[in-house]
């Protein structure tokens, strides 16, 4: 089945798009968020799980699944569909982030990257063609391609090197993939310079991708420059094509994006903040940790129907975070997950109801009474947190 994308619907008063894109594993509703599973596991959550949360769609990444647990696996087991007991889409990201993330280990030349394993120290060679052929093994229903990602904040003259690689490296993919029934995407990539984000969309738009992803934000620029160019790219991006904002972010961000015309996001915040106790809610976060929620036998929130807050109070969850038990990651994981596709549901709502505007700003007046909100930058990476920056009455502290 060839990839199929339908644009169903602009909002009015907004960039908003409501939409959907149909794979061999099933259809997918725009906007949609896709849980980030790099190893082919959503982190503490089994498959029932993740269906039970409306996750359509979820996220594996090549650079992982290629060192462990290898093509090999991926060959045997026809595909990771079968291999982890998922029947609905995958994405696979390219690798491109992950080796960015390795920079005292990988060597970028024109033919690939060159990097050492994590896993037994091994060297080993990404290049386009490698990258693309380990994700028609994993069998993935949309395929990125290889790209060189840098720092945002990074000059000119090498943001503009690294985005011509990557022009290169995207025809290089474009080529090397054999099955039709894999969908792949090209990757705008420039920085926070506004003719190198123009220049590499007018170049990737020329070709033949099922659709574009924004990649090269969320690695150090702030806030609005993110908004501003994810804004930039959007308006250049074909209307009959998705458009995918790679590793973003927090449901104010996706609110955000979803503004500006971004159709689909992954992003690991989800399960990183549940391991840490904090959760989304319909009136902002909580952190579960703060011994205030010791003794509440409230739920998590009284407005969602998830399985933890149909169960659980606020003061087990305190527990089970502060003595570190898996059962309080993967509850909390659950709920954070579920916020995000219920949020993601009341957009499409709101967009096909023309009202949009009118339910993001009652999410922004919802949130804003929240006693602490977490502004978290996490990379794709699920080991690394890029900057963490707690916000209280308004003002910023750097943690």
């Amino acid at each position: 089945m060839k990839f199929k994308f339908e644009l169903f619907k602009t909002d009015t008063h907004s960039k908003a798009r409501l939409g959907r894109f149909s794979t061999l594993h099933g259809d997918v509703n725009t906007p949609a968020f896709m849980p980030v599973g790099t190893l082919a596991t959503v982190k503490t959550l089994d498959t029932p799980e993740i269906e039970s949360t409306g996750s359509e769609i979820i996220l594996g990444n090549t650079y992982h699944l290629l060192l462990r647990p290898g093509i090999e696996v991926f060959q045997k087991f026809g595909g990771i569909h079968k291999f982890m007991s998922w029947n609905k889409p995958v994405l696979t990201d390219s690798g491109g982030f992950q080796i960015f993330s390795l920079p005292r280990s990988r060597k970028i030349t024109e033919e690939g990257a060159v990097f050492q394993s994590y896993v037994e120290g091994n060297e080993y060679k990404l290049t386009p063609e490698s990258s693309i052929a380990m994700q028609n093994a994993i069998g993935s229903d949309i395929m990125m391609v290889l790209d060189q990602c840098i720092t945002s904040t990074a000059e000119h003259a090498e943001t503009k090197k690294a985005m011509e690689l990557t022009h290169r490296w995207a025809l290089r993919s474009l080529a090397a993939n054999v099955n039709s029934h894999q969908a792949l995407f090209g990757i705008v990539q420039g920085g926070v310079f506004e003719d190198l984000r123009r220049q590499s969309t007018d170049f990737l738009t020329q070709h033949d991708f099922d659709g574009l992803a924004i990649g090269g934000l969320a690695v150090g620029e702030t806030k609005a420059q993110r908004e501003d160019f994810t804004e930039l790219v959007a308006e250049l991006l074909p209307k009959n094509k998705p458009r995918y904002l790679m590793g973003v972010g927090t449901p104010i961000d996706l609110l955000e994006a979803v503004k500006r015309g971004v159709d689909m996001f992954d992003c690991i915040i989800p399960t990183k903040m549940a391991q840490q106790g904090n959760v989304y809610t319909s009136h902002g976060e909580v952190k579960l940790s703060q011994a205030q929620y010791r003794l509440s036998d409230e739920v998590v929130d009284s407005q969602c129907e998830c399985s933890t807050c149909k169960t659980y109070s606020r003061g087990y969850l305190h527990h089970l975070t502060k003595c570190r038990e898996t059962l309080g990651w993967r509850a909390l994981a659950l709920h954070n997950i579920y916020f995000y596709q219920k949020l993601m549901k009341n957009i499409r709502v709101s967009i096909a109801e023309n009202r949009f505007i009118e339910y993001y700003r009652s999410c922004l007046a919802s949130w804003h009474g929240s006693e602490e909100v977490l502004d978290v930058e996490f990379s794709r990476e699920p080991s690394v947190i890029i900057h963490v920056k707690k916000k209280t009455r308004g003002q910023f502290i750097n943690q």
